[in-house]
């Protein structure tokens, strides 16, 4: 039988209410480590919260660079490798040749903290080599489209309404119609998931898409963005220098400090048409 993915695990917990103390339950998000291989080749470790892992490993393998589209993913599946003990806890890739990484010259494998997508990349010249193609140049959104999507992306977390401790990644088109939410313990690792969806769902580029991410705009999440197509990112926080530093480099919309009818636009205001202001009773 099929281990059923656990993002949310229970819990006893005192709370203390001006002065009342009680015992009650409360959920917990769930976080687990996640092998990716490649064959026999261990990759990468990451903290996620189980769910959606086939996603987050395709989305991991296309945002690092290792494929290209698709087509160059012949399996992958989760397994049970007989040297691991937590069921479901492995994804095991098998690419074509000529995606296949050599291990005896790679100088490092990957791995990403559920605070950090992007270990090992000191700067942003790793991703400058990579020749990413700047988002679509002709891609508009409303700031009146822009300012609804918090409350759609709020309205869809079901495991954060139960815990308060997980990031969210959404993907809305042109209309705002939300395409799909993932959430986890990491703002890299729902990225990583939403781009695998696109990956193996052949939308692929995401040109006509807003990506919605909770919580600050990192490096991370740009540099995802920009190999998935993606030509705006909002978050609900600040992004950090460096990626406000890479998004004007190739051009992508980043908007910061989407909350309520206000918003920040660091790079690729040239995409944001505005709307009339609400009118104030």
């Amino acid at each position: 039988m099929t281990k059923k993915p656990r993002s949310l695990d229970l819990t006893q917990v005192t709370e203390w209410d001006d002065g009342r103390l009680r015992r009650k339950d409360d959920f917990l998000a769930a976080e687990e480590p996640l092998e990716i291989r490649v064959g026999e080749h261990p990759l990468s470790v990451t903290m996620r919260t189980p769910g959606n892992d086939l996603e987050l490993a395709a989305g991991f393998l296309f945002t690092e660079g290792l494929v290209q589209r698709r087509e160059q993913i012949l399996r992958l599946e989760s397994c049970t490798p007989e040297d691991v003990a937590d069921r479901g806890n492995v994804v095991q890739a098998t690419l074509a040749p000529e995606a296949t990484p050599d291990f005896e010259k790679m100088r490092r494998h990957f791995f990403a903290a559920s605070s950090c997508g992007i270990c090992g990349k000191a700067s942003i010249d790793a991703v400058r080599s990579r020749l990413l193609r700047p988002p679509n140049p002709d891609f508009r959104v409303s700031s009146d489209l822009l300012v609804g999507l918090p409350g759609a992306l709020r309205s869809s977390q079901d495991v954060f309404e139960r815990t308060g401790g997980l990031h969210a990644a959404a993907l809305f088109d042109a209309a705002g119609a939300l395409l799909v939410l993932r959430e986890d313990i990491g703002r890299h690792n729902a990225v990583d998931k939403v781009i695998g969806w696109a990956l193996r769902e052949g939308r692929l580029p995401l040109s006509e898409s807003v990506l919605l991410v909770s919580g600050r705009g990192g490096f991370e999440i740009v540099q995802k963005a920009i190999v998935g197509g993606v030509p705006v990112v909002a978050s609900v926080s600040a992004p950090s220098s460096l990626a406000v530093q890479l998004a004007r480099e190739l051009r992508l919309t980043l908007i910061g400090f989407l909350r309520g009818r206000r918003f920040v636009t660091y790079a690729g205001d040239d995409r944001v048409v505005q709307s009339a202001p609400a009118r104030r009773s």
